[in-house]
């Protein structure tokens, strides 16, 4: 918890002392003050010239700089806890706070809650073997994607209220022919990239021989670009 703060004489009391020229261990053990606050009382007086305690911007924190310091720490080394288990921690260190000052504190400090991304459980080895494998048969890797010209096929969330649901504001347009897209294709390998290609806008996003037509016209000459680079 908090310590009480100290009188104004017994500040001003550290100042003197340290005018006459005492040095802050000294000050510590004659006034009974830990060193680090008295080192703090001559920092502030050196650079406001006064011992008082001057207006605050607004209501003081509930949540002292030791346990937000804390909470960072416990955030930092485990990502994953939760802020009921934060909110036990701070219990357990006698800083009991509600979820919603735990979580401002930590959003000060540059840390937000995201959904975690998923990705495959590879250790430096699995690394290493990969990369070598990719450099040692020469794979050219390739992706694609599709693009909607008109509208998006992904779900979208929109704050309304009850019997509003077809509002213009809150539905998305579309149109019967499906709004037409395209699909773009490329490759890379482990030393340059490849071909970039895609399927002309008034073909569709999936004529029958679009997709082999794409890899036909471009992956061998991908390929052979891969083995004999050309230096601009």
């Amino acid at each position: 918890m908090k310590s009480k703060e100290l009188s104004v004489d017994l500040r001003d009391r550290i100042v003197s002392r340290h005018k006459s020229g005492e040095d802050y261990r000294k000050i510590s053990a004659a006034l009974k003050v830990p060193m680090s606050t008295v080192a703090s009382i001559i920092r502030k007086w050196k650079k406001l010239e006064t011992t008082r305690t001057l207006p605050r911007a607004g209501r003081p924190s509930k949540l002292s700089d030791q346990g937000r310091r804390a909470l960072v720490r416990e955030v930092t080394r485990n990502p994953m806890v939760t802020l009921s288990e934060l909110q036990r921690s701070s219990v357990e260190r006698g800083e009991p706070f509600r979820r919603t000052t735990i979580s401002a504190a930590i959003h000060q400090s540059g840390l937000y809650g995201r959904v975690a991304r998923r990705k495959p459980l590879l250790t430096k080895r699995h690394m290493a073997a990969r990369l070598e494998f990719a450099k040692r048969k020469k794979i050219l890797w390739s992706d694609e994607t599709k693009i909607e010209l008109f509208g998006v096929n992904a779900r979208r969330h929109v704050w309304r209220k009850p019997g509003t649901a077809h509002h213009q504001t809150n539905t998305i347009p579309t149109v019967k022919h499906g709004g037409g897209s395209i699909i773009l294709w490329g490759c890379f390998s482990s030393t340059n990239t490849g071909h970039k290609a895609g399927t002309n806008p008034g073909q569709g996003a999936n004529p029958p021989q679009s997709r082999n037509c794409i890899l036909q016209k471009n992956v061998h000459r991908s390929v052979y670009y891969q083995a004999h680079p050309i230096h601009v």
